[in-house]
């Protein structure tokens, strides 16, 4: 029997968000032993150790890490199982809160009109943002593990998925493009600044063509920090169109030529949750979303329009598709530009 209850789902989150099971127990309003106990419980019901115990506190093993994540997941759907069959079938405005991962320039410049327009249809739909770093499994991975019910992410329609299983569709492709000081009359002269999260897998081969780009000489974690230091003078930098909104006043942009690199970015969610009434309500309202210049909406290549789960997406596309279209001339929804692919 390896079926677990909700209290022992939550008592996984609990041990793996605290790292202490006297914590756990604190948050949960039980005894340590409880805690303890229905831990164990657990470990013999999956037949794997969860959690390494010791002076440190409690840390999931590898196998921990995956049963909490699968715990979110289920605890999610309990949570909207209420909602959801109270109003099937029905149109009516949602309740609750939806959980959204994106990266700092999408979090910035695109989600605010996003969920103001769901935020009107929906008063009492709250909603939760996370700014994740797209490194490594990025916003991807906040989807998968649970703490988000749906990421926006940078796809690569050319590779596997940063996390396998997930329902991902394109939305829009943005151009990279040249910043460096306003005024400067030989910007490619000068010394680069790069940042973590600049996607070199998706600009490698056109950046190996280039021979007037240097190595880097300054580093940063942060897009805004590289823009300041270009603003200031100190180099330039080659960055996508999204992290070029509302740029300083003191920077100058430049196109990169005729053939940009450039990057796609869409929205993975989770099989289960992309059926869900919130979840369809903001793939709506991403999908109506006027573009600002620089970004073209994208097209799923012909039999794939998911990454990861091609039936799943085409079910969350296809319940979509009823969707009254925006009328923004530079919608998602109506523009069929596409920038150069290198």
């Amino acid at each position: 029997m390896t079926d677990l209850a909700p209290h022992e789902l939550r008592t996984l989150v609990a041990v793996e968000e605290e790292r202490s099971f006297t914590a756990a127990a604190a948050r949960l309003g039980t005894t340590q032993s409880a805690v303890s106990h229905t831990v164990r419980a657990c470990e013999r019901k999956l037949g794997t150790v969860l959690f390494d115990r010791g002076r440190h506190g409690a840390r999931p093993t590898e196998g921990g890490a995956r049963a909490v994540a699968y715990a979110r997941r289920i605890l999610r759907l309990l949570d909207a199982m209420g909602p959801e069959v109270r109003g099937a079938g029905a149109a009516g405005p949602l309740t609750g809160t939806l959980r959204i991962a994106a990266f700092r320039s999408a979090a910035a410049h695109l989600l605010p009109s996003v969920l103001a327009r769901l935020a009107e249809r929906h008063p009492g739909l709250g909603t939760r943002v996370r700014i994740v770093r797209e490194i490594g499994r990025g916003t991807a991975g906040e989807v998968a593990d649970g703490r988000a019910d749906l990421g926006l992410a940078t796809l690569d329609p050319g590779g596997p998925p940063a996390v396998p299983g997930l329902v991902a569709v394109p939305l829009y492709e943005e151009s990279y493009a040249l910043a460096h000081p306003l005024g400067h009359p030989a910007p490619r002269e000068l010394p680069l600044v790069d940042w973590d999260e600049n996607c070199g897998s998706y600009t490698r081969d056109w950046w190996r063509r280039q021979d007037w780009i240097p190595p880097a000489t300054v580093d940063v974690e942060d897009d805004t920090v590289a823009l300041s230091l270009v603003a200031q003078g100190l180099g330039m930098a080659i960055m996508p169109r999204t992290a070029l909104l509302g740029a300083p006043a003191a920077l100058a942009v430049t196109d990169l030529g005729p053939r940009p690199p450039s990057r796609s970015v869409g929205y993975v969610t989770t099989p289960e949750l992309a059926g869900t009434a919130a979840v369809r309500a903001l793939i709506r309202e991403l999908r109506e979303l006027p573009l600002p210049e620089g970004l073209s909406a994208a097209r799923p290549p012909a039999g794939r329009a998911s990454t990861a789960q091609p039936s799943a997406a085409r079910a969350a596309e296809a319940r979509l598709s009823g969707a009254q279209p925006s009328t923004a001339s530079r919608s998602l929804r109506n523009s069929s530009a596409s920038p150069s692919r290198v």
